[in-house]
Parts: structure tokens; sequence; C-alpha cells
């Protein structure tokens, strides 16, 4: 297994344990932020998120300077990423952070498009992620992200930006699903 596909495991097995720190009552305390004040558990739960989430960049970044993109990697890559932002997001409805109909809608998405992924993978064809997928996936890191730290910097000023982050990753998800069903309708038409 080389580097890149080393780093996108590293980022599957960190989701246990930014779910035990933000489900877990471990009652650490309390931080205070720029606007906005959270669990310690919760603060290093998000620098979690966070890092797992910057890994995406990282691993890509080395796959393709050093030419090592395998299919194992355009199939791990998006799935790490997927399960990433899924228990994220759950965890946000579970905190009352998101609203619920957002997060069935994103996921749905995700779990649609991997079943496209699976369809395709069975012709022996495995699709990378386009731009407009990558944009989603940093569009709901952000909105994760400012959710996670309560909006902070923002919430003193009045503006909630993690709302509105939320949209537009929601936007960019809906718009992302189309343009991969779109791109591979014909699966669906010449299917038996």
């Amino acid at each position: 297994m080389n580097l890149p596909n080393k780093i996108t495991v590293a980022r599957v097995i960190l989701i246990p344990i930014f779910l035990i720190l933000m489900l877990v009552p471990f009652n650490w305390g309390i931080i205070s932020l720029p606007g906005t004040e959270l669990e310690l558990s919760h603060f290093i739960g998000a620098l979690i998120f966070i890092l797992a989430s910057v890994t995406d960049w990282v691993d890509g970044y080395y796959a393709r300077k050093y030419n090592l993109v395998t299919n194992l990697g355009k199939f791990l890559d998006p799935l790490a990423d997927k399960l990433l932002v899924s228990a994220a997001l759950i965890v946000l409805v579970e905190m009352h952070l998101a609203p619920s109909w957002i997060v069935i809608i994103i996921i749905s998405r995700e779990f649609a498009v991997t079943g496209l992924r699976m369809i395709l993978s069975g012709t022996g064809e495995v699709v990378a992620a386009a731009m407009l997928g990558k944009i989603k996936t940093w569009a709901q890191i952000i909105a994760i992200s400012l959710l996670l730290l309560h909006n902070v910097f923002f919430e003193a000023i009045g503006i909630p930006l993690d709302d509105i982050a939320l949209w537009v990753a929601l936007i960019f998800t809906v718009w992302s699903g189309y343009e991969y069903f779109y791109k591979n309708r014909t699966i669906f038409i010449n299917s038996k």
C-alpha cells in the first residue's frame, strides 16, 4: 500500500476517535473561543475532524505529485470522505446543531453516488472525483467545521456563517450529485 492510501486509511481510523470525543460525556471542562464556548472534548473532536479532512488534500497531493494514483485510492479516498462527513453530520444532528432534513439529503446523495460507483466498477470503470465533487466535499468540510466549532469568530459579530456554509454545502451536494448521475446516465439506459 502506497503512502497516499495509508493516509486515507489513517483518515478512516480517526473517525471512531472523533465520534468518541463528540458523543462520550468526558466533562473535561469548557473552552472559551472568540464569540463562543464549547466543551474541551468537542473542541478536540473538531480539531480531529479538521485534521482528518486536511489529509484528503495531502493524500491527493502526494498521489498526483509522485504518480501514485491507484484504482484502490480512487475508490478509498471518496469513501473515506463520505464516512467522515456522514459521521460528523450525524453527530451534528445529535447535538442539535444541524437540521436532520439537510443531513438526510446530503447522506442520501453520498449513498446514491457510492451505489453508482459500485455499478460502474462492476463494468470495469473506476471514476475519479470530478471538480464539482471536490468543491462539494470542501463546502461540506467547511460547514461542518464551523458548526462543530459553534461558529467561532463569526458568532460574536452576528454572522451565521455556519448556517450559510451548510446551505452552500447542500447546494453543491445536490448539484454535484445531479452532475454525477447525468454524466453516467448511460449505465441506466444500457442496463438489462
